[in-house]
């Protein structure tokens, strides 16, 4: 077993407490023993208080298991970016969606990629209930503001190497990525102002432009149930008008954040060509319309919580 230090998991909650017992429940069969989980509430005092009625001070593994909560719900960086100040000084930290359950070998083959394989990140295949990959990990195209999951709908088994993966890799999947102590202090926390989506890309692209290293483990396999809490997951026009807004507000803020501004420009446009392309194809009206507003906002540089969820939802 690979000697790297302690290492914090980073959970974020969103009255899903089902979804973070079932994940802990697979923490405890991690083979790499040095961690411990700590989880941030977004969801209010009455989430947080259910959370805490069922949380167990320690995995059945013997790693601590701590709760933490801000109400003003600061969104999925936010909240990763609680769970890391609450810990300061680890080795790493794992950044795991609460609706995931990881293979047991998972932590552990990210922790030795990352202090035999010279890289600062890592992540590995992210794999759908069905046996498909989702991804294994992203590629990121500034001329349309948008991302690619490489390997997106291959089966497991097929998982390339490494090697293959690394051609592509723009960024890893904030599903599952693991970081050094090293990325924190030289790329710094995830950005807030996105609120939810492409914090992992941003942050990805941000830490490459400055030298740091990012890689792909095939044994670091996590299954997901994707936007259990979002309303992310399934048919373009049935996802929730959150999930689409910050999706396409977000791609313009990676672009704006990210690149210079001839590329900018062209990315702008071409995303928009991108958004009519995708949902007029499909019929989806009604969320382009969600995916146009977002995209405006973007243009715009609007960022935080969107305005009309403070309205809807008196700010959670």
């Amino acid at each position: 077993m690979t000697s790297f230090g302690h290492i914090v998991v980073c959970l974020v909650a969103y009255r899903n407490t089902d979804d973070i017992m079932r994940c802990l429940s697979a923490l405890a069969l991690q083979t790499y023993p040095d961690f411990e989980v700590i989880i941030c509430e977004n969801g209010g005092p009455a989430s947080y208080a259910a959370l805490l009625a069922c949380l167990p001070e320690r995995l059945v593994s013997g790693q601590t298991v701590t709760a933490i909560a801000d109400e003003t719900n600061p969104g999925y960086a936010g909240g990763i970016n609680r769970c890391i100040a609450a810990r300061p000084g680890a080795s790493g930290y794992w950044i795991l969606n609460p609706d995931t359950i990881p293979e047991p070998q998972a932590l552990g083959a990210m922790v030795h990629a990352v202090a035999t394989g010279h890289i600062d990140a890592a992540g590995g295949p992210i794999v759908l209930p069905s046996g498909v990959l989702q991804t294994c990990g992203g590629k990121w195209q500034p001329l349309l503001a948008y991302s690619t999951a490489i390997c997106k709908g291959v089966p497991l088994d097929q998982c390339p190497e490494p090697e293959v993966v690394a051609q592509s890799l723009s960024f890893i999947s904030g599903a599952s990525l693991f970081v050094s102590d090293e990325f924190l202090r030289v790329a710094g926390l995830m950005r807030e102002d996105y609120f939810l989506y492409g914090e992992e890309v941003e942050w990805c692209l941000r830490a490459s432009a400055l030298g740091l290293r990012l890689g792909f483990c095939r044994d670091a396999v996590v299954m997901h149930y994707q936007g259990t809490t979002t309303g992310s997951a399934g048919d373009i026009g049935k996802q929730s008008r959150l999930a689409i807004y910050c999706d396409e507000r977000n791609r313009i803020l990676t672009l704006r954040d990210t690149a210079d501004r001839p590329t900018v420009v062209l990315g702008i446009l071409g995303a928009l060509i991108l958004i009519v392309l995708r949902y007029v194809r499909r019929g989806a009206f009604r969320s382009m319309m969600n995916a146009l507003h977002g995209w405006w906002s973007g243009v715009r540089d609007k960022r935080g919580k969107p305005a009309w969820l403070l309205q809807d939802k008196g700010g959670n």
